[in-house]
C-alpha cells in the first residue's frame, strides 16, 4: 500500500475518529506515533486552539505595546513642545527686563500630551483586544455570524442616538489638539465666558466673573476668544474733557505708565513698553486718549484697574478734568388751579 493509500485509510478509519475529518499536524502526529486517541486529542487541544488562543493574546499584547509607544511618541510631537521654547525666546526677545517662566507653557504641554495619549490608547486598545476576542471566539468554534450582525445593528442604533455625543468627543479632541484653550485660561465661548476650570473631552467648565459655573458641551462651541494665550494687552481710554491740553494729557498718561512698568511689584506683569496711540475718539463731552500695555497672560485685567488709580490720582493733581456725563432733570410745571391763586391772594 503507497503512503498516499494509507493515508487516506488513516484518515477515514481511526485517526478521523480521533482528530477529525481535516486532523491538524500535531494530532495526526501524535495519533500515528502513540495510537492513543486521548492523547492525540489532547494534544491536538493544547497545541491547536489553545496553542492558537495563546498565539493570539501574545501577538495582541506586543502590538498592544507598540501602539501605545507609538501613540506616545505621536502625542508629544503633536503638542509640539518646541513651539513653546520657540514664543518663549519671542517673549524674551521683545522684553528683555522680563523673565518669562516657561514652567506654565510646559505644564500646559504635558497636560495636552497625556489627555490626548489616554483617549488614544484607550481607544486603541478597546480596538485591538476586541480583535483578539472575536479571533479567539472563532478559534472556539462559535458562529460568528449572528453576532457581528446584532453588533453592527447595535453599533447603528448607538450612532444615532449619540450623534450629539460623538460630536462632542471628537471636538474636544481636537481642541486639545490645537491648544485652543486650557486649564486657567480666560476665554469667551460665545453663550459663556470666564476661567477655564476643567477641560474634557466632552464639556468645558468655566467660572464666570460672579461665580457662576458654566458646563458647555464641546460640540456646540462654534468660536472660541482666548484671553490669556502667550501674551496679553491692557487697553485703557482715558476721557479728558475739551479744554484739556491734549499733549499734557498724553504725556501725563505715559509717565504714569511708565512708572506702573518700572514698579517692582508690576515688572513681572508687563511685558513690553506702554504706548500711548493718542486720540481715539472725539465724543459728544469728552475726547478719549487710548493707552495700550502688553502684559503676561491674564494679568491685562488687573494691570487696567491700576491704571485706572494712578492716572485719576495724577490728573487731580494738575487739574485735568475727567467728564462725566451729566442728566438734567426737568420737572413739568404744577397745573393751574383758580383755587389755589385765590388762597395765594388771601395769605398774601
Amino acid at each position: 500500500m503507497t503512503s498516499v493509500a494509507r493515508m487516506v485509510a488513516l484518515a477515514t478509519g481511526p485517526l478521523q475518529d480521533a482528530c477529525g475529518e481535516r486532523p491538524s499536524w500535531i494530532c495526526e502526529r501524535v495519533f500515528n506515533a502513540t495510537d492513543n486517541k486521548g492523547l492525540a486529542q489532547s494534544s491536538d487541544l493544547l497545541f491547536g486552539s489553545i496553542g492558537k488562543i495563546v498565539l493570539v493574546l501574545l501577538i495582541s499584547w506586543v502590538i498592544s505595546r507598540l501602539v501605545r509607544r507609538a501613540i506616545d511618541r505621536f502625542t508629544v510631537r503633536v503638542t509640539n513642545p518646541s513651539a513653546a521654547s520657540e514664543a518663549i525666546s519671542k517673549l524674551r526677545r521683545r522684553a528683555p527686563r522680563t523673565v518669562v517662566d516657561a514652567t506654565a507653557l510646559s505644564t500646559r504641554a504635558a497636560a495636552r500630551a497625556q489627555t490626548m495619549a489616554q483617549v488614544l490608547r484607550s481607544v486603541a486598545t478597546a480596538i485591538i483586544w476586541s480583535i483578539a476576542f472575536v479571533t479567539i471566539l472563532g478559534e472556539l468554534g462559535i458562529n460568528l455570524g449572528p453576532l457581528i450582525a446584532s453588533a453592527g445593528i447595535a453599533g447603528i442604533a448607538l450612532g444615532f442616538g449619540a450623534q450629539s455625543l460623538v460630536k462632542d468627543f471628537l471636538s474636544g479632541f481636537f481642541m486639545l489638539v490645537e491648544d485652543q484653550y486650557g486649564i486657567g485660561d480666560i476665554v469667551d465661548l460665545g453663550e459663556a465666558s470666564g476661567t477655564v476650570e476643567e477641560v474634557s473631552l466632552r464639556t468645558t467648565r468655566l467660572r464666570d466673573v460672579n461665580g457662576t459655573v458654566w458646563h458647555v458641551p464641546n460640540g456646540s462651541i462654534t468660536r472660541v476668544g482666548n484671553k490669556s494665550q502667550q501674551w496679553a494687552r491692557a487697553l485703557l481710554d482715558v476721557n479728558v474733557a475739551y479744554d484739556t491740553d491734549v499733549e499734557l494729557a498724553e504725556r501725563l498718561i505715559k509717565e504714569t505708565a511708565d512708572e506702573l512698568w518700572h514698579d517692582p511689584e508690576w515688572d513681572d506683569e508687563i511685558i513690553e513698553e506702554p504706548e500711548v496711540w493718542g486720540v481715539e475718539q472725539l465724543a459728544t463731552d469728552a475726547i478719549h486718549i487710548r493707552l495700550v500695555v502688553k502684559t503676561m497672560p491674564s494679568q491685562q485685567f488687573k494691570v487696567t484697574r491700576e491704571l485706572r488709580r494712578r492716572i485719576l490720582m495724577v490728573f487731580r493733581e494738575h487739574g485735568i478734568e475727567v467728564p462725566n456725563g451729566q442728566r438734567v432733570v426737568i420737572r413739568e410745571p404744577e397745573p393751574y388751579h383758580p383755587d389755589a391763586v385765590v388762597e395765594a391772594d388771601k395769605r398774601g
